[in-house]
């Protein structure tokens, strides 16, 4: 009967890991690029209490084993890189990126990551930077005395200064894409690091091997979809409620077994 016991325990951590997974999807459903988890459950070990093949005593096969469960377990957590709703936003600086592609920042390593919030700005050097201070890479200067920005759908960034009737061409953008971008690791701030499961950056051009093109003034928003998760959330909650449910029927058959010599 202890089986039973590990089998729900084993049953309502994973529901728990399930939940937190979900309210953290819940908690990020406004934040710019953000991509949903999904988890990953495997089941346990399996005890053979009863081989196939064996012949019993009347010589009759019997066609199945008998297997008793261990339980399950959180095997994996794979983020969702399905494309966000792109939203314009009055902030020149401001890119959504419609395709597979992510920006390149410098982190104060000087280590690469890589992000699909594309909520840029300007600081007091002039160069471009996420909200966090991480630069943009490659780095680009924008003068003081620019009156517009441009950035074209192929990453091609011009400004236009006081005074002048020409652009001014500034480079190109380049972004990243990944033979697995699932298995790229979260560090927070919307960043993502490669991994090997992720493989080595490769990057391109925008527009270019699908990487994706460049929306100038519109942001992604996150692709969380609340109905979705309210859903899984209930799912969780009644798997969770029968998973306390079997514990409290192993604790009665361990009481009424306790008490057969009374």
């Amino acid at each position: 009967m202890d089986k039973t016991l590990s089998t729900a325990a084993s049953g309502l951590t994973a529901q728990q890991r399930y939940v937190e997974i979900i309210a953290n999807n819940l908690s990020n459903v406004n934040t710019t690029g953000f991509k949903k988890t999904r988890p990953e459950f495997h089941d346990l070990l399996y005890e053979t209490l009863k081989p196939a093949g064996g012949n019993r005593l009347d010589g009759v096969e019997p066609l199945n084993e008998v297997q008793i469960g261990s339980g399950t377990e959180l095997a994996a957590t794979t983020k969702q890189f399905s494309q966000g709703d792109i939203k314009e936003t009055s902030n020149p600086l401001d890119m959504a990126i419609n395709g597979e592609g992510f920006f390149i920042v410098r982190k104060p390593d000087n280590s690469y990551a890589y992000t699909r919030d594309g909520s840029f700005q300007v600081d007091k050097n002039g160069q471009i930077v996420t909200s966090q201070g991480y630069m943009l890479d490659p780095g680009f200067n924008i003068p003081q005395d620019t009156t517009s920005v441009n950035i074209t759908r192929d990453g091609v960034i011009s400004v236009l200064t006081d005074g002048s009737q020409n652009e001014q061409t500034l480079g190109q953008i380049e972004l990243a894409r990944f033979i697995n971008p699932a298995g790229l690791r979260a560090i927070g701030d919307n960043l993502f690091v490669e991994t090997t499961a992720s493989g080595r950056a490769i990057f391109e051009q925008p527009g270019v091997n699908n990487t994706g093109e460049l929306i100038q003034s519109h942001l992604e928003s996150s692709n969380v979809d609340v109905v979705e998760e309210m859903v899984n959330m209930i799912m969780a909650q009644r798997a969770y409620e029968l998973n306390s449910k079997a514990v409290q029927t192993a604790e009665d058959i361990l009481n009424s077994a306790v008490n057969l010599k009374r």
